[in-house]
């Protein structure tokens, strides 16, 4: 911008924008902690009263499969950190294969759940079926937590992979770039919360034995 003396000032209103869509994401991350911790503020107060049904329904996970979706998502955690990083250093074409690969991760992390809960739901443990109403209360309510909170999980995947989707077109089509990478830093941190999310829910439901 020229000032009237003949001067060219800075413009200072890409980097505001960018200041305030950090503060914008900063402050719905802030709300999604908040609401997952008064989850796993109710998980606990739950276990506390029934955990010797909290333990004896934690054997019917599968730890394998949760430990494979924990390495999934701190490897992808890795790569959306590195896709920032080729960005700034204005490797778009790295920072393209980084956000792919972690949407390739993404969707190995969602197959395997699927997998998970196909079975759970084969052998009647979702709220509703004949047998999770058979259920004693405390094992009932394992359940219903495990498929609410590893769902609301699930759909916070879903929503960082749409988002990733966006930035890998947008950084294709050059807005995107080592001058304007805010979009992609704030995919970052979307998805690092939905990584640290999945690291407490893991030992929670699959390791309390």
């Amino acid at each position: 911008m020229e000032h009237a003396t003949g001067f060219v000032l800075p413009n200072s209103g890409h980097n505001r924008d960018a200041e305030a869509s950090k503060m914008g994401m900063w402050l719905f991350l802030f709300t999604e902690l908040l609401l997952f911790g008064g989850l796993f503020i109710v998980y606990m107060v739950y276990r506390l009263m029934n955990h010797d049904a909290f333990l004896l329904s934690s054997f019917e996970l599968n730890v394998a499969m949760g430990t494979i979706n924990t390495v999934v998502l701190l490897v992808s955690s890795m790569t959306i950190a590195m896709s920032i990083t080729a960005i700034q250093k204005g490797n778009s074409i790295l920072s393209i294969k980084l956000l792919a690969t972690t949407l390739i991760l993404s969707l190995v992390f969602m197959i395997i759940k699927y997998f998970e809960w196909s079975a759970k739901i084969h052998h009647g443990f979702f709220p509703g079926m004949e047998y999770y109403s058979n259920l004693p209360k405390g094992e009932a309510l394992f359940f219903f937590l495990y498929f609410f909170m590893t769902g609301l999980h699930a759909l916070h995947i879903i929503i960082g992979a749409v988002l990733i989707a966006v930035v890998i077109y947008r950084t294709k089509k050059g807005q995107v770039h080592s001058e304007n990478y805010t979009l992609t830093e704030n995919a970052g941190l979307y998805w690092h919360l939905v990584d640290l999310i999945w690291i407490y829910l893991f030992p929670l439901f699959y390791l309390i034995h």
